[in-house]
């Protein structure tokens, strides 16, 4: 199966391999490889965030301190809290000591560093043409995520009891990095560019889209992230899991549920192992209107706090 964020690619093998022997791909590689990809330019704070939730001595004033220095990440982690996805007691609260306490330390780095990434996707100033696979990127990432928390919420919703460990806000931020190693190539890809160098558009992107899962993997491990995290990023289970439906099984059930929303045709060799309650939350969520499952994504999204 081809990464979680590149469904709405065409299959081209000839280009594949064309691509693969390029220089760029290469260099692409080596990075990777040797872990020195380019990574993403977020803010100083996230930054700082990351790291101080590798402290076993962290607590939440450390981290409410931090966001002090950047307002419109403490008025977004505040939001968040307060939102319907992320205010499980529907408590309201109008401090960052109450937020960051409600959310977690880690939840707020996952919460900080998607809000950095989806800003970046929106705002950054490359090419035309690389400021759309971008753009077309946050979008993608969006509706990927949301579809997760829909699924989360069927499992749920179907056995309550037996799928407690499904956190649908979790579900919509695992979705929203999925794919955060694209903008490394994405950016790797101008400067190449930049340099003199020629690389036809569409190869450049089958080169993304066989690298992705491993930059994005390697980002989210240099930044702290869980396994979970990086199952989704890479498309591939890591560990061992004692729980019956695991993040990845989330991620591989929306995947599919948004090739057959898009009528793609790459479905037909696309397989999902699931249990009989994820066979279910599959055909409830398959047989909803384009209209109604188009509005519940939304309403997810609206209620997230992004």
């Amino acid at each position: 199966m081809n990464h979680l964020s590149f469904f709405w690619l065409p299959e081209n093998r000839h280009k594949l391999i064309e691509g693969l022997e390029s220089e760029f791909a290469q260099l692409v590689k080596t990075s990777i490889s040797t872990g020195k990809i380019s990574l993403p330019p977020i803010p100083d704070v996230v930054l700082k965030i990351q790291r101080l939730c590798t402290l076993e001595s962290t607590g939440v004033s450390d981290i409410a301190d931090c966001l002090t220095d950047d307002p419109g990440l403490a008025a977004i982690v505040i939001r968040v809290a307060n939102s319907v996805v992320f205010n499980r007691r529907n408590i309201t609260c109008t401090d960052l000591m109450t937020a960051v306490s409600r959310l977690g330390i880690v939840r707020v780095r996952d919460i900080v560093t998607a809000q950095a990434i989806e800003q970046l996707k929106n705002s950054i100033n490359l090419s035309k043409e690389c400021n759309k696979i971008l753009i077309n990127s946050a979008s993608v990432s969006r509706e990927l995520g949301a579809t997760m928390v829909l699924v989360a919420q069927s499992f749920k919703k179907l056995e309550p009891d037996n799928y407690l460990h499904l956190e649908q806000d979790k579900a919509l931020l695992v979705g929203l990095l999925a794919d955060i190693g694209l903008f490394c190539l994405v950016n790797e890809y101008y400067l190449y560019l930049e340099n003199g160098n020629y690389l036809d558009q569409d190869i450049a992107l089958q080169i993304f889209q066989s690298n992705c899962s491993s930059t994005s993997q390697l980002v989210l491990k240099h930044w702290g992230f869980d396994q979970d995290f990086l199952e989704v990023a890479c498309n591939e289970e890591l560990v061992e899991h004692c729980q019956e439906v695991s993040y990845l099984d989330v991620a591989r059930i929306a995947h599919h549920l948004l090739m057959y929303r898009k009528q793609d045709d790459a479905i037909e060799e696309h397989e999902v192992e699931i249990n009989a309650t994820g066979a279910e939350v599959l055909y409830d969520l398959s047989n909803l209107s384009d209209v109604e499952f188009k509005t519940q994504l939304s309403a997810v999204i609206n209620a997230s706090g992004f």
